[in-house]
């Protein structure tokens, strides 16, 4: 039978290549064809053609319901469509078969329109495809066609891996043929196989390259070790276990692809762990028992830690004989995981998952011992069977379901926290020896499965899973009858809450670290008493009455103690339920020891105070006498409780076991201080890490309490003590309070900002130890050593030998590679291994080759950059680079030409010059071999050769100078130059001027130059007889290439002129060319090595004979012309380059990269081991629907009239530059063909925040690896001929290379969104597939959602699936079926948890998609890992975090700020947070995860709706609370993008904002709090929700000192006192009242990103950089910043509201429209700004007559400038802002907006109305606590109307309160007059217009009337009429807010209305007001090239052209 050739992979979106044109099908050489009608008639109505060939069938768009049940039937009948078109037509029959019985209704979605349009192309194609039809029948046909595909894949099968596109032939036969036995039905193996990830398991996979590497066998072998195992039989399985997963499956019920993917998961686990271990081993062909050791240590840790938790024996029993314990240990293993891996949503929850391992590992013990069940007496069996899915039904499903409807009850996030249990609360539940009341079997009518109580039945119903569960062991009828009758009279009971309720309050953070509080309200007790008393000296704190008086603070502590035990109560009354009787005892005791003490203490104090008993001590002793009292012995006896915390905290070993034992006295000694609870526990540091961070607090708590004494409390006193002295009995408004005395208001006033400034410093003075201790570290571990290109070249001769100590592993353990020490940048001598500068060169060369690829260099530029391999490089001596020797070779033949003295003296001054001397030596070995090459004359040889001997003779001799004029050097420096040129030209038609230059640069040097030449002269006169002794050859090598060649002894007339003697152009087929390569030929036929020989040969030997030692190197370089074009370039070069170079590379990306990667060569990082022996790891990446390209449309398109690629071009010229360059293009409109259309797209993409952009860094991981195990391996000819010549030459090689980056690395990107996006035809997920084309390595992940028809009705079903590209199509490899939709919870961390089981490795980095990476920062990835085997302080690291570069801060203003920011918090204030305080926590990728820790303690992140809002953040606290450590290093970067524009930075910090509010509430601070150590918890605090705190009540105290200041100036006690004072000449008092405005060290808390700037750039540069943001409005934006975040965080906290904020991360900054503004900053920013304004207008205007000017201006500019600025910010730093253009669009745009009505469907950017419902979200689902506080909060706004109201004229200076009841009924009637004009508009303005009309002047007339009256009558004034507005404006506002407040009960009242326009009226007022200023300004021209030159001063100092982009104008497109 004629064998037909498997289909190539085509693209369905295109039409089929013409192939039939040749009359025949391809077929394989020496086989026949069958024969073809040679007419192929037409399937459309026109003529027919006879390379007509249909469309394709759209094989990818499908509905969901089929999926891939037919999709691999369309997509074969595409394949084989051209060659058998009727088994094609009988494919897709077959599909339409399956479609139509998985759906007979067509109810499916999408399923009818399918069926119609497949059964049209069936009818269309009937006909046509039987005529083509080759036998007699349909059933003929097919088997024909499978019968030869099959036999094509069985004859082939053994070369799997050797040829690419054989493979591809070959799995596309694999593939049809097995779609065409599913349509056959006809049994063969192949149909079996399916794709496989990473491991080929089935049959013929063994001769992948993977499957050969010895630790792959031996774990396989481990793994299919199923010997002993109960028989098959037992389980209704035929046949023989495969292996030991096969055993699992069948025992338990678990997925196939469950079954799949954790298999090759754990093969690789063990064979990657055995690869450390081969060295132990005798025989790396048999598993280690280390290795799979140390993976039952890592992977049940926390299982048997849970079990000693609570008191249970672990169910992992091992067997005695150590053959079988190993597979023991393996079941267990891979029973865990096969748990794990189906467990879906359920894996945030590890100790529920311990639970289910508890139960089955109990059973898979029962089963491997065959034990007998005492009850049925038959042997144990699982309890719910082995059916297909059956765990996924019966276990996972029950607890899904119960997961799910908690998460219902949340509402999305916005119910109170107490109504629903999240993740957290459902897991704690297993923290309790009550879990195990479940049983197994589980009860579903259990407790935990109620989430109902009211709806018994409904909920057993939603619980019970759909397929039915095994019947139970029967025991006695008697029994079941009465658990059913206890059954149905039990009814479940909802649990609540576990261990911790989340409740909004912000005495939530009292109660999370509530020492620190209680410390700090104790310390300023004590200050201020210290104070009062005016203490001279430390000792008089042992006076009796100062130390009585001072430990008065005890009676405060046990306060403080009572109100925290109450608040425990309170706090976890919802909680209750589950909580164990011991814990609620602990709490009720607790509140009764602090009653008794807060009762004792205080009547001790009374009764003993001043009534001392006291005691002499010896003469010459600091204290005379001792004297105490009762109190103080009570005070004594209160510290003892605190006395063993303090022993415990200097011995933490000690109280980390008493923590962690579980033996009943270490339990009862924890009792009172501990929470029972399974996390929290043992998180002390050792000895060393508690004396640093303690000393580091000790530094700063002193600082912060001697800034506090002596500038904040000690000068309060005196001016406190004469407030309280003087009596103020007149005040200027009605006294609410007249008899309160000592004026406690004024106290109150001035004293209560002083608190707040006191609460909050603290977190200044850290800011400033941070940066000092921050620096010092970065200072001794070499940060910014390198950081220009002077350094670099400076030291660039030492980076060869630091890359060998850090880069290269070392050859054998004992010659570990050490560095000298921390103060240290030279690395400790040793012996550098021969190869090792080769090595340096080759990954150099790599590193520059991406930088060109990547366009940041140029090709000149990466000509001077790459450095030359030769084998010189292994006797030591490197080519540098050129542009390190840019100049060098000019400067010294300008020293030489100009010198006068000895030659020692110019030789000693070239070479204090390292790279002058480099310069000058290769210049003259490159100028000889230039003549060799190129003269080829035996006479011209032999006068060069003298020349040559000359000078070398002459510098031996120290006679140059002497025998030389130096003066002409510059001359025979042109003549070379032009010589190279015309030699790189190679243009044959000028031979003349090649001879030319010769002869000329001979003249010079005979005639010019030579002192005496005579010995030259007379070589012409009398040459030698014989030609053979060419000074180039040595002598043997010589005779042996010239022996058969007559040499030519006549003298040419003219010299250099003969044909003869000048070898130009350059070819190939040279002499000397021709011998070598016939030499070579000779010597390789003999033996495939001698042709190396040569080159070993000629190098050893003529190395040693002087200038000869280059031979080798030459012909080396002859053997290829490239190498040859390449070193005369490099001559060139050398020759050429002048100061230019100097700035090469000119890219500032490319000189960060560099310089950040040759300093981190001198970090302290780990010895690199080889690539076999490192850690395996992962990366993923979660993605939604962000770019992953940008189309062609999305560049040209113009959004502003900017397109992106318009933008591009300004933003990126220089890039953009190279781009063209390398692809071979003038500018942007020759990019007219398709491939150099796909290469525009990813230059613009990679330089957006796209998905493709990061898969390229991620996969330079691959590349690197694969590059480190080439040279882990490489011979030395083999690095060499380079890393892409060796891979390109070597298929074996290869496939080994590829097999070790597979065992090592995966990369899976989690495509949330990717199923819909396929089904819906969008672009976004071609683009997916195309990365997969591109990167086969490439995983994808997605969620799967399908349609099945149940009883006739579709039902959903969710599967996660694992893809890759095969042959141009997705494949998917793993199809897990899920319990039902994952996401519950947060979108990220679910997206991410659905992935994290096709991931693989000990190392997990998790990587956003706006993230970066390069190639020479994935080379110290192996370093990295390394750091998880070396212990941090007590324990190995768990988390490794990773600094960040932001890359997009290259451009406008504020991304710059951001961009310094970022940086500053990610590399100073880690690196303190790691070391020395031990709290950095998760904040966000690229951190690298601990995997097994991680996957067996919950996952990479937390994913409870709102309370996980900022998820990454969760996983580094539960990481610790769980033992585990996070360290950071610095050594390795990764890029990572941010917002560039205001309002997505504002969208950006509100969402951090709102995570940091929920933090705040969590049960994760909290017991982080509760059980860190003081001093770590302090560091806890401060850097984590402390931050946004200490902000927040930074502003509360501005708010706090201006409405004291407007009560003291209103009610008239300032101006009383101060009066007072000045009569008295008390000038404390007047100082004190004046100076109440803030300390501003705001401005310290920018001392990090200070620190850090001059420890990478210098700190001359941080100066500069730090003058020119400010001068650039960084304080503008700081200060917005913090309104964003203090408005978010505390909103959030009282109302909740939290969500996530997508911010777009677009590329272009555009202009924003005022509307927009006003939406997002309304209430965040401009409200408060016009409050304060106000304010500050108040306070001037009744402050006049007493104060001075100039002390206003110095209270209240700080205050003046944040007002200003949260009103201006938006305005000043929008592009364009001052556009007078878009100013009149943007105001037409506010109008319509704000007049448009709101409701249904009509979004917030399009009405006010439904914006400002939007507004009040947050106070919809707020409880009556919180609307209260809003509503007292509110009320502050009427203090303006009750001050002001008796300022007034007309009120004649009463103070009577009837002045204020008055100013009440004038509010009321404005209100009426508005309501009147309201409904008056409603009723006459539509029939009766000029009614209206009349009655407005009606009304305009009498209120002008009335305004007169009074002014005449009751003296009313314009003052009056101001003041009035400033007084009832406030007043209106606070109603409104109350009126929100309460809008449940008034919401359908006429009030609500009125409420809604008098709150438009107010906003379209303060637009008015916020827009006028704009107006004008934009009137004015010069303000909007101002306002651009500070938005985008970073663009202008680049040269770049932003104007266009801020005109919006198009342009030519042209770069």
């Amino acid at each position: 039978m004629s064998e037909i050739v498997p289909a190539e992979p085509i693209d369905d979106r295109t039409r089929f290549r013409d192939e039939t044109r040749f009359g025949k099908s391809h077929f394989e050489e020496g086989e026949t064809s069958y024969a073809r009608p040679n007419v192929t008639l037409a399937i459309t109505s026109g003529p027919s053609h006879v390379d007509d060939v249909p469309e394709p069938f759209d094989s990818e768009r499908l509905p969901t319901i089929f999926g891939s049940e037919i999709q691999r039937f369309l997509r074969v009948a595409n394949l084989i469509e051209r060659e058998e078109p009727r088994v094609a037509y009988l494919c897709r029959f077959h599909a339409f078969v399956i479609a139509h019985t998985l759906d007979k209704n067509s109810s499916g979605r999408g399923v009818r329109q399918f069926k119609t349009s497949l059964l049209q192309r069936l009818e269309q194609d009937e006909e046509v495809t039987i005529r083509k039809r080759k036998d007699k029948s349909d059933s003929r046909e097919l088997k024909r066609v499978y019968h030869a595909y099959r036999d094509y894949f069985i004859k082939h099968d053994k070369t799997f891996d050797l040829d690419h596109s054989h493979r591809e032939k070959l799995i596309n036969a694999r593939n049809i043929a097995s779609v065409l036995f599913e349509a056959l039905i006809e049994g063969n193996e192949i149909h079996k196989k399916s794709e496989f990830n990473i491991l080929p398991l089935e049959q013929g996979g063994i001769q992948h390259a993977i499957m050969q590497q010895p630790e792959i066998k031996a774990a396989i072998a481990a793994i299919c070790n199923t010997r002993g195992l109960p028989s098959p039989q037992d389980f209704k399985k035929n046949g023989t276990f495969i292996d030991l997963f096969d055993f699992l499956q069948h025992c338990f019920g678990f997925q196939v692809a469950n079954v799949a993917n954790q298999r090759e998961h754990l093969i690789l686990l063990l064979a990657n762990m055995q690869t450390r271990q081969t060295q132990k081993q005798t025989s790396i062909l048999k598993l280690g028992e280390g290795c799979v050791d140390e993976l039952m240590r890592k992977f049940f840790k926390n299982y048997t830690n849970w079990c000693k938790f609570l008191g249970r024996k672990s169910n992992i029993r091992l067997p005695f004989v150590k053959q079988e314990a190993q597979q023991y240990k393996i079941l267990y293993i891979g029973l865990y995981l096969l748990i794990w891996g189906e467990a879906a949503n359920l894996r945030f929850m590890p100790e529920c998952l311990c639970y289910i391992f508890h139960q089955m590992a109990y059973e898979l013990h029962g089963v491997l011992s065959g034990a007998i069940s005492l009850t049925t007496w038959e042997k144990v069996m699982p309890a719910y069977g082995g059916e297909s899915d059956s765990y996924l039904n019966n276990v996972i499903t029950p607890i899904y379901r119960v997961i799910r409807e908690e998460a219902a009850k949340s509402k999305g996030g916005t119910a109170d926290h107490s109504l629903w249990r999240n993740y957290d609360d459902l897991n704690e539940y297993f923290w309790s020896p009550q879990c195990f009341s479940i049983g197994w079997p589980m009860r579903l009518d259990h407790a935990f499965f109620c989430v109902h109580p009211t709806k018994k039945s409904n909920v057993k119903n939603a619980i019970v899973s759909p397929d039915n569960i095994k019947e139970r062991k029967k025991s006695s009828k008697k029994d079941e009858e009465s658990e059913d009758k206890s059954d149905e009279c039990h009814e479940p009971q909802w649990l609540g809450k576990t261990n911790f309720v989340e409740i909004r309050s912000f005495w939530q953070l009292f109660r999370s670290f509530d020492r620190m509080w209680s410390f700090f309200i104790i310390s300023l007790q004590a200050t201020i008493i210290m104070a009062c008393h005016d203490l001279g000296s430390p000792l008089q704190l042992f006076d009796a009455i100062v130390f009585e008086d001072i430990i008065s603070i005890f009676i405060t502590s046990a306060i403080l103690k009572l109100i925290q035990a109450i608040l425990d109560i309170i706090f976890t009354w919802k909680a209750r339920l589950t909580m164990e009787y011991s814990q609620k005892l602990k709490l009720l005791t607790k509140l009764v020891v602090a009653l008794i003490w807060t009762i004792i203490l205080p009547v001790c104090y009374a009764n003993s105070r001043r009534k001392y008993t006291c005691y002499s001590t010896q003469y010459g002793s600091l204290v005379e006498e001792w004297c105490f009292t009762s109190y103080m012995i009570a005070s004594a006896i209160y510290l003892m409780s605190n006395a063993v915390e303090t022993v415990l905290f200097f011995l933490p070993a000690v109280a980390k076991y008493i923590e962690v034992s579980n033996n009943q006295i270490c339990r009862v000694l924890s009792w009172w201080t501990q929470p029972r609870i399974y996390v929290g526990r043992g998180m002390q540091e050792n000895q060393v890490s508690v004396l640093k961070y303690t000393l580091f607090w000790i530094l700063v708590l002193s600082s912060k309490f001697l800034f506090s004494y002596s500038f904040e409390i000690k000068p309060l006193i005196a001016p406190t003590r004469e407030i309280m002295k003087i009596g103020v009995r007149k005040y200027d408004w009605h006294e609410l309070f007249p008899k309160v005395k000592s004026n406690a208001g004024a106290i109150v006033a001035v004293w209560t900002p002083i608190v707040i400034v006191y609460f909050m410093d603290t977190q200044i003075w850290y800011s400033v130890f941070c940066t000092i201790f921050g620096g010092l570290y970065g200072i001794l571990h070499h940060l910014g050593e390198i950081r220009t290109l002077g350094m670099l070249r400076s030291r660039f001769d030492s980076f060869p030998h630091a890359f060998n100590v850090c880069l290269i592993p070392p050859s054998s353990k004992a010659g570990r590679k050490k560095r000298k020490g921390l103060l240290s940048n030279i690395f400790q001598k040793m012996p550098i291994e021969k190869n090792a500068s080769a090595k340096f060169v080759a990954v150099w060369n790599q590193i520059i080759s991406h930088l060109r690829l990547e366009d940041l260099i140029s090709n000149r530029e990466m000509d001077l950059m790459m450095m030359p391999m030769s084998s010189e490089l292994f006797s030591g001596r490197v080519r540098w680079p050129v542009f390190l020797l840019a100049n060098k070779f000019s400067t010294a033949l300008s020293i030489a030409k100009d010198f006068e003295g000895k030659d020692e003296i110019l030789f000693k001054k070239i070479k204090k010059d390292k790279y002058m001397y480099y310069a000058v030596k290769e210049c003259y070995e490159s100028l000889k071999y230039v003549l060799e090459i190129l003269v080829v004359g035996h006479l011209e040889k032999r006068i060069i050769c003298a020349i040559l001997n000359e000078i070398e003779e002459s510098i031996n001799g120290s006679s140059l100078l002497k025998n030389f004029k130096m003066k002409m050097l510059p001359a025979l420096q042109a003549k070379f130059i032009e010589l190279a040129e015309l030699l790189i030209d190679g243009d044959k038609n000028h031979q003349c001027k090649v001879v030319k230059a010769v002869q000329d640069i001979f003249e010079l040097v005979t005639n010019d130059m030579m002192v005496n030449s005579s010995k030259i002269m007379d070589m012409l006169e009398f040459p030698l007889p014989d030609g053979s002794n060419f000074i180039y050859l040595h002598r043997d090598i010589g005779q042996l290439l010239f022996a058969h060649e007559e040499m030519d002894r006549d003298i040419e007339p003219l010299l250099f002129a003969n044909r003869n003697s000048i070898h130009f152009p350059l070819p190939e087929s040279g002499t000397l060319f021709e011998k070598v390569k016939l030499l070579s030929t000779i010597l390789a036929f003999h033996s495939p090595f001698m042709s190396r020989l040569l080159y070993f040969y000629t190098e050893v030997k003529v190395s040693s004979s002087g200038h000869e030692k280059t031979f080798g190197m030459c012909i080396l370089t002859h053997l290829c012309a490239h190498e040859r074009i390449q070193s005369i370039k490099r001559f060139h070069l050398l020759l050429t380059v002048k100061d230019t170079a100097m700035d090469v590379p000119a890219n500032i990306e490319a000189r960060r990269r560099i310089s950040f990667f040759a300093t981190s060569l001198f970090a302290d990082m780990p010895d690199a081991p080889k690539v076999r022996n490192m850690l395996s790891f992962s990366v993923i990446t979660p993605h939604y629907i962000e770019d992953i390209n940008f189309s062609l449309e999305e560049l040209h398109s113009s959004q502003e009239e900017v397109s992106i690629i318009f933008y591009m071009q300004k933003i990126f010229p220089d890039e953009w530059k190279n781009f063209l360059e390398r692809i071979g293009c003038e500018d942007l409109e020759d990019l007219g063909e398709d491939q150099k259309k796909e290469e525009l797209r990813q230059w613009a993409s990679f330089r957006g925040q796209t998905l493709s952009r990061t898969a390229r860094g991620m996969m330079y991981y691959r590349e690197a690896l694969k590059l480190q195990a080439f040279l882990d391996m490489a011979e030395d000819e083999d690095i060499l001929e380079g890393y892409e010549t060796a891979e390109r030459g070597n298929a074996a090689l290869f496939a080994h290379l590829e097999a070790l980056a597979d065992m090592k690395y995966t990369y899976v990107i989690s495509c949330q969104s990717f199923a819909s996006q396929k089904a819906s035809g969008d672009p976004h997920a071609q683009d997916i597939i195309d990365l997969m084309k591109k990167y086969p390595s490439l995983r994808v992940a997605y969620v799967d959602e399908k349609e099945e028809i149940v009883q006739g009705k579709p039902h959903k079903v969710y599967s996660s699936n694992l893809v890759k590209v095969v042959n141009g199509y997705e494949q998917v490899i793993y199809s897990i079926k899920l319990p039902g939709p994952p996401d519950i919870g947060e979108g990220k961390p679910e997206n991410q948890n659905h992935a994290i089981i096709f991931t693989r490795g000990e190392a997990l980095q998790t990587i956003d998609m706006n993230q970066d990476n390069y190639l020479e920062e994935a080379l110290k990835m192996r370093n990295l890992l390394q750091e998880f085997l070396q212990c941090q302080g007590r324990r190995p690291p768990t988390i490794l975090g990773l600094r960040e570069h932001i890359f997009t801060g290259s451009v406008s203003s504020l991304a710059w700020f951001m961009s310094y920011q970022e940086t500053s918090f990610v590399t100073i204030g880690q690196r303190i947070l790691a070391n020395p305080l031990r709290v950095r926590f998760h904040y966000g990728h690229p951190d690298v995860f601990d995997r097994v820790f991680h996957i067996t303690r919950g996952g990479i992140s937390k994913a409870s709706k709102t309370i996980n809002l900022s998820e990454d953040v969760f996983a580094g606290f539960n990481s610790t609370l769980r033992r585990g450590c996070i360290s950071y290093h610095e050594y390795l970067q990764v890029g990572k993008g941010r917002d560039v524009g205001l309002n997505q930075i504002s969208k950006f910090e509100a969402k951090v904002a709102n995570g940091n509010s929920e933090q705040t509430i969590s049960r994760d601070v909290f017991r982080l709090g509760r059980q860190f150590d003081f001093f770590r918890m302090l560091s806890c605090y401060f850097t984590t929700t402390g931050f946004y705190f200490s902000n927040l009540i930074s502003v509360i105290g501005i708010y706090v000192f201006l409405y004291g200041q407007l009560y003291l100036v209103l009610s008239g006690l300032e101006r009383a006192l101060i009066i007072e004072a000045r009569i008295k000449n008390v000038q404390s008092l007047e100082t004190a009242l004046a100076s109440q405005s803030f300390i501003q060290l705001g401005l310290l808390t920018g001392l990090p990103m200070v620190m850090e700037i001059g420890l990478e750039k210098g700190f001359l540069t941080a100066l500069k950089d730090f003058v020119l943001m400010q001068l650039q409005l960084a304080a503008v934006f700081f200060t917005f910043s913090l309104g964003t975040k203090i408005h978010y965080y505390g909103r959030t906290i009282l109302h909740g509201g939290a969500k996530y904020r997508p911010t777009g991360r677009k590329v272009v900054v555009f202009h924003s429209s005022f509307t927009e503004n006003y939406r997002l900053y309304s209430r965040s920013h401009f409200v408060k700004g016009f409050e304060l304004m106000l304010l500050l207008i108040v306070y001037n205007m009744f402050r006049r007559s007493y104060q001075s000017s100039v002390a206003y201006v110095l209270i209240t500019y700080a205050i003046w400038f944040m007002s200003l600025t949260w009103l201006c910010a938006p305005f000043l730093f929008n592009p364009a802002g001052f556009s007078w253009a878009k100013t009149v669009d943007d105001w037409k745009e506010w109008n319509k907006w704000i007049r448009q009505q709101g409701g249904i469907g009509i979004q917030q950017d399009k009405s006010w109305h439904s914006w400002w419902d939007d507004e009040q979200a947050h106070l919809r689902r707020s409880g009556l606590r919180s609307r209260l506080i809003e509503i007292l909060l509110s009320l502050r706004f009427f203090i303006y109307q009750y001050g002001l109201v008796y300022h007034l004229d007309i009120s004649q200076h009463s103070k009577n309160f009837l002045v204020y009841v008055l100013s009440w009924v004038v509010i009321l009637a404005v209100f009426l007059l508005v309501k009147a004009v309201n409904m008056g508009r409603q009723l006459f303005s539509a029939n009766y217009q000029l009614g209206f009309r009349f009655f407005k002047a009606f009304l305009f007339v009498g209120v002008l009337s009335i305004i007169i009256t009074l002014s005449i009558i009751c003296e009313l004034s314009l003052m009056d009429l101001f003041v009035c507005c400033l007084a009832f404006m406030p007043t209106a506002w606070g109603l409104i807010l109350i009126s929100q407040a309460v809008r449940p009960k008034i919401e359908h009242t006429g009030i609500w209305d009125f409420t809604r326009a008098l709150a438009r009226a107010y906003d379209y007022g303060m637009g008015v007001v916020l827009f006028t200023p704009i107006a004008i300004l934009a009137w004015l021209p010069i303000i909007k090239a101002f306002h651009a030159r500070i938005l985008f001063n970073e663009a202008f100092k680049r040269h770049l052209q932003i104007q266009p982009i801020l005109a919006g104008k198009k342009k030519e497109h042209k770069s």
